[in-house]
C-alpha cells in the first residue's frame, strides 16, 4: 500500500529552504570566476597593506584573518561538506578542530620557513578537496572501490593543504619580518574566529533544513552542486596556470 503523501503546503517551507541553500552554492560557484587577485579573500587593498605594514599590528591582522575565513568561499564549501552529515556537537567539534590544526600549522610554518606552493596549483588542490568531500558525502568511494577512507585523516590532510594556500599568498606579498611572528599569530586567531562565525551560520541553516522530511533527497542535489563548484574552481586554476 502506498504511503499517503503530505499536502503540498506542508512541503513548501522545506522546498524554500532547500532552494536557498542551492542558491547559496550557486553563488559560490559564480565567485570562482572572480579575479585571481581576490583568491582567499586577499583583496587589492589588503594586499597593499600586507606589503607596506611593519612592526606589530595585532588588531589589523586579527581582522584580516577573520575576513579571510568568512569570505573564503573555498574554505566555507569544504567546511559545509565536512559537517554535512554530522549531527552531534562533539563530533562536529572534533572535525573542525582537525581542520583548524591542519590549517594553522601549514599557514604559520609556511610563512615562517618561507615555504610556499604555486598559487594556481594549491588553489586547484583546494578545489579538489571540495570535490573529494562531496563525493565522500555521496558514498562514491564505498560504491566505486568498496572502501571508506578515514574521514578524520582526510579532514586533517586537507586542512594542511588549505593552510598552504594562504601561506603561499602571504609569501607572495613579502610581509615584513619586523613583527612577523606576533602578526601571524594574530592573523591565525582571526582565521579561527572567522571559522567559528562561518560555522555558526552554516549550522543554523543546516539544523533547520535537517528537520524537514525532504532533507535526504535535497542533500543529494546540494552535494552534486558542491562537487560541480569544486570542479569549476579546479578548472579555473588549471587554466590560469597554463596561461600564466
Amino acid at each position: 500500500m502506498r504511503a499517503p503523501t503530505k499536502p503540498a503546503a506542508a512541503n513548501a517551507p522545506s522546498a524554500v529552504l532547500a532552494s536557498r541553500v542551492l542558491c547559496l552554492v550557486a553563488a559560490m560557484v559564480l565567485l570562482f570566476w572572480a579575479d585571481s587577485a581576490v583568491a582567499h579573500a586577499v583583496t587589492v587593498g589588503d594586499k597593499g597593506y600586507i606589503k607596506e605594514v611593519t612592526g606589530v599590528n595585532l588588531i589589523p591582522f586579527l581582522y584580516l584573518g577573520a575576513k579571510h575565513m568568512v569570505t573564503g568561499y573555498d574554505h566555507i564549501l569544504f567546511l559545509l561538506g565536512v559537517i554535512f552529515f554530522l549531527y552531534g556537537m562533539k563530533e562536529i567539534a572534533i572535525y573542525v578542530t582537525l581542520f583548524a590544526i591542519g590549517h594553522s600549522t601549514t599557514m604559520l610554518a609556511g610563512v615562517w620557513f618561507n615555504f610556499g606552493i604555486n598559487s594556481y596549483i594549491i588553489d586547484a588542490i583546494i578545489g579538489f578537496s571540495v570535490v573529494y568531500k562531496a563525493l565522500d558525502n555521496l558514498g562514491a568511494f564505498r560504491t566505486w572501490f568498496g572502501v571508506q577512507p578515514d574521514t578524520k585523516i582526510a579532514t586533517l590532510v586537507f586542512g594542511f593543504l588549505h593552510g598552504f594556500g594562504l601561506s603561499s599568498k602571504i609569501l607572495d606579498y613579502n610581509i615584513s619580518p619586523e613583527g612577523l611572528w606576533p602578526n601571524l599569530l594574530a592573523f591565525n586567531v582571526g582565521v579561527e574566529i572567522g571559522q567559528l562565525l562561518a560555522l555558526s551560520a552554516i549550522l543554523i541553516v543546516m539544523t533547520r533544513w535537517r528537520a524537514t522530511p525532504s532533507f535526504v533527497r535535497q542533500a543529494y542535489a546540494v552535494n552534486v552542486a558542491m562537487m560541480t563548484a569544486g570542479f569549476v574552481l579546479m578548472g579555473y586554476q588549471i587554466a590560469g596556470l597554463i596561461v600564466a
